[in-house]
Order: C-alpha cells, then sequence, then structure tokens
C-alpha cells in the first residue's frame, strides 16, 4: 500500500488512471455479489410461488436492516478514516472493523433466532434461519468494505465470485430440499465461506474483542451513521410489513420482483457505492473545490443509467419475462415505471450523500436520511392504502425524489462551511 505523500505526487494522469481502475473493481465486485442474490431471488420466485417468495422478500428486507447496522457502527467508520492509510494502520482496524461486524451478526442473529422460535411458522422459521446466517453473511460484507478501504477492490472481486461459486452447489441442495428455509440456509452458508476466505486474502483476523474499543473511538460517526442506516434500511421494512398488512404478503413478492428487475442497474448503483465515499474523501483531500462537481457527476450519472435501463425494460415481452420471474412477472411488469423512477432519483442522491460523509458532516447526512426515509415510508404506506401495490410504488417514487433534493439541499450548505471554516484556517495559519 502506497503511503498519502506518495498518492499526492502521482501525475494526474496516473490518478485518473488509479481512479478508474477502483470504480472498474467497484462495478465487478457488486456484479458478482448481484448475480448471487439476483439467482437467489429468481429461484425462489421461479420455484416456491408468490406467496414463498412473500416470506424470503420479509426475511430479505430484515436482513438489510441488520447489515445496515453493521455497515453503521464497524464499516463505514472504516472507509471514512481508513481510506488509502498505510497498511500498518489499515490492519488493526480492519480486525476491529470485522469482529465489530461479526459481533453485531452473532448478537442479533441470535435475536432473531429467538424471535423466530416464538414466533412459529413459515414466517418464523424463515427468521430463525435468517438468524443463524447472519454472522457470515456480515462478515463476508465487512471483508468487502476493508477492502475497498485498502484500495483493492480486486480482492473484494474475488471473494464475491467465491461466494457465488460456493452458492451454485448450496442452490441445488436447496431446490432438491425444497422451502424458504432451505434456500435461506443455502445463500447464508456459501456467504460464510466466503467470509472465511476473507481471513485468508486480508491476512488479517476478526477481532470481536476490539469491538468495545472501535465503537467507543468512532462513537461520533458509528452514533450518526447506525441510526442513518437503519433508518434508510427500517422505512424499506416497515414499508414491506405495512404493504403486505394492507394489501397482502403477495403485494410484498410483487414488489421485490420489480426491484429484481432493476438487478442490473442497481448492481451498478451498489457498486459504485462502494469506493465512492472513499473516492470521494480522496478528492477533499487532493482537491476539495472539486467536490461538489464530483458528486453532481456522480449522481447524474447514475440518475440517467436507470432511467436508460427502465425505459429498456419497458420493451421486454411479456414471454421472457415470465420465463425469468415466473408468476411473480405479471404484477411486477406493471411497476417498472415508477420503481425507474424511484431507483433514479436515489442514484441521484447518492451523489450528495457520498459529499456529505467525505466531508465528515455526519450530522447533516443523519438529518437528510431522516427526513428522506420519513418521506419514504409515508409515501409508500399513503399510496398502499389509497391504491394498493401500484400506489405504493408511485408514492415511494414521489418520495425518494424529494428526499433527493434535501440531501441535495444538506450538501450544498456543508461544501459553503467547508470553504469558509477552510478561508479561516488560511487567514489563521
Amino acid at each position: 500500500m502506497t503511503t498519502e505523500e506518495e498518492r499526492t505526487t502521482r501525475p494526474a494522469g496516473s490518478a485518473r488512471r488509479a481512479l478508474a481502475g477502483r470504480l472498474s473493481w467497484g462495478l465487478a465486485d457488486q456484479a458478482a455479489s448481484s448475480i448471487s442474490n439476483f439467482a437467489v431471488g429468481i429461484y425462489v420466485a421461479r420455484s416456491l410461488g408468490l406467496t414463498a417468495f412473500g416470506l424470503f422478500s420479509l426475511a430479505w428486507v430484515t436482513y438489510g436492516v441488520v447489515l445496515n447496522v453493521s455497515r453503521g457502527l464497524a464499516t463505514d467508520p472504516l472507509v471514512v478514516r481508513f481510506s488509502g492509510v498505510p497498511d500498518a494502520d489499515w490492519r488493526p482496524a480492519a480486525a476491529r472493523a470485522s469482529g465489530t461486524a461479526l459481533g453485531v451478526g452473532a448478537a442479533l442473529g441470535t435475536a432473531s433466532l429467538a424471535a423466530g422460535l416464538a414466533l412459529g411458522g413459515a414466517l418464523g422459521t424463515a427468521f430463525a434461519c435468517l438468524g443463524v446466517v447472519l454472522p457470515g453473511l456480515l462478515l463476508q460484507d465487512a471483508w468487502r468494505f476493508a477492502f475497498f478501504a485498502a484500495g483493492d477492490g480486486r480482492k473484494a472481486f474475488v471473494n464475491d465470485v467465491v461466494w457465488a461459486v460456493a452458492l451454485v452447489p448450496a442452490l441445488v441442495a436447496a431446490a432438491r430440499v425444497g422451502g424458504v428455509p432451505a434456500f435461506l440456509l443455502a445463500w447464508g452458508g456459501s456467504a460464510a465461506v466466503a467470509a472465511a476466505y476473507g481471513c485468508v486474502q486480508s491476512g488479517v483476523r476478526p477481532r470481536p474483542g476490539g469491538a468495545r474499543a472501535w465503537l467507543r473511538d468512532h462513537r461520533d460517526l458509528g452514533s450518526r451513521y447506525l441510526v442513518e442506516n437503519v433508518t434508510n434500511s427500517g422505512a424499506s421494512q416497515l414499508r414491506a410489513y405495512g404493504l403486505g398488512a394492507i394489501v397482502g404478503v403477495g403485494a410484498v413478492g410483487v414488489v421485490r420482483g420489480a426491484e429484481l428487475l432493476l438487478g442490473p442497474f442497481l448492481a451498478v448503483l451498489m457498486g459504485l457505492s462502494l469506493v465512492t465515499v472513499a473516492e470521494a474523501a480522496r478528492v477533499l483531500r487532493r482537491a476539495p473545490h472539486r467536490l461538489g462537481t464530483f458528486c453532481l457527476l456522480l449522481g447524474g450519472g447514475q440518475a440517467v443509467a436507470a432511467l436508460l435501463w427502465g425505459g429498456a425494460l419497458l420493451l421486454v415481452p411479456d414471454a421472457a419475462g415470465a420465463f425469468v420471474l415466473g408468476d411473480v412477472w405479471s404484477g411486477a411488469s406493471g411497476l417498472v415505471v415508477p420503481v425507474t423512477v424511484g431507483v433514479a432519483a436515489a442514484g441521484l442522491g447518492t451523489g450528495a450523500a457520498a459529499g456529505l460523509r467525505a466531508l465528515g458532516a455526519a450530522r447533516r447526512s443523519l438529518r437528510s436520511q431522516l427526513v428522506a426515509s420519513a418521506c419514504y415510508v409515508a409515501g409508500g404506506l399513503g399510496g398502499a392504502a389509497l391504491a394498493g401495490t401500484s400506489g405504493s410504488a408511485w408514492g415511494v417514487a414521489a418520495a425518494t425524489s424529494a428526499g433527493s433534493a434535501v440531501w441535495w439541499l444538506h450538501l450544498r450548505s456543508a461544501l459553503r462551511e467547508h470553504h469558509e471554516n477552510s478561508l479561516t484556517e488560511a487567514r489563521t495559519s
């Protein structure tokens, strides 16, 4: 790993090539990860039908909440404060961050297992199985962010390829057994294989015992990122549970099916999100006046790409869609337009979010997320009450657009404050 002094002396062309390389590995890594998730979703949708897919989707959304708890406490502070640092600083930070992620997985996995056993029935069994696989899932995700913080996205890509390869025989076995629990165990069990391989790749052993010190040292960021992340994923969970209660569990499967259709673009969106904060932090250190332009190009490019992909989906023949999603296609295809609008707005907002995190403006970032999440829940559930599944999709699209505007307003204010603080420091130095 190069030192900060070495990086700042690179020619502009070399720096651009390095940036392109890191972004490329981010896209490649997310492609591998999304292929795994997409394969599981398609397998369940085709094999078990709409109701079972709805149950699987509820467990999936819950996993998203737990994942964001882990990221807020463990890997978000790692990426913000240990991106591009010397290896001697990165290794102990990665050990404590990954140990924190593993501890979060064990604690919340136990809670999910207990809740599932108490709940009983098909839904309870799904949550119990989710609890079993959470530690491996969260550790695997922690390695991905640790590798990108180190500027070595290739290792993250290889790790996700290992997960995808391990998933193939696991899915075959799950198909023979049948049922949502089998697919959840196959998905999470194969992630545990990749998590173990991540220890080999990094040469770092997770240190759960260092979690307390990690949380204490980074509580200024971790506490706010925890609330921000959980608010984000929790809004999705509330929307899913509310939609299931208002319209039915099948409606949750229909919405998830529409999101699967946006899967390839979401792979790009999520792949970029792995590296955007680290890259924005690098831009801030080297050329702070370019941060706003960087964020605008990042968010605007994602929004345009989402609209193009959604337009292409409208041309897909019904026969082809039914072949991919089975019975889920008929309902999901009608939600392509609102889901595309929502994803485009979210893509635009991620540019501003990356800038706020690079600036360390955790308070502004949290405020933005709280407003955006409140709009998301209100739009999703209000739309469901008024017009069912379609109304929920359009309500979320409108809410996400409003939330994106809030992110950009806060970034503009944060950039102005940073500029004023820099001038003040220059005058007093």
